[in-house]
């Protein structure tokens, strides 16, 4: 038994719709939700000498379809990212594990909603 899928149309309405919304989505109020961000995540974020936690940074990516808030850390130490390693944990030179504690989300999760909560007041004006 064959089973064929036909489809006709494109996406056309969508794509303009999607790019209204990233229009909506200006480049400098996204700064806003940057800072948020990372004072957020230096907040949770597990301290020894506090340098991971003030290693938090962000950067405002735009293609034609999308635009993003990429977090960042520079904290790096023997090519690891210390940031990676308390969020997923990692081996110890004995042979030991080190749990990760998962910081990051829960640090990120109220600024998400935030965006989302603010992008919907804007669609809803429009």
């Amino acid at each position: 038994m064959k089973i064929v899928f036909k489809e006709t149309g494109n996406f056309k309405k969508f794509d303009r719709y999607m790019e209204h919304l990233l229009n909506l989505a200006k480049l400098g109020s996204l700064d806003k939700y940057g800072k948020m961000g990372v004072e957020a995540l230096k907040k949770n974020t597990p301290r020894d000498s506090g340098d991971t936690a003030e290693s938090w940074g962000y950067v405002i990516e735009r293609s034609h379809h999308d635009v993003k808030i990429v977090f960042t850390n520079s904290n790096v130490k023997n090519g690891v990212n210390i940031a990676v390693i308390l969020q997923y944990g990692h081996a110890t030179r004995n042979g030991g594990w080190v749990e990760g504690v998962d910081y990051i989300n829960p640090s990120l999760q109220p600024v998400f909603e935030k965006i989302l909560n603010d992008l919907e007041k804007e669609v809803k004006k429009t």
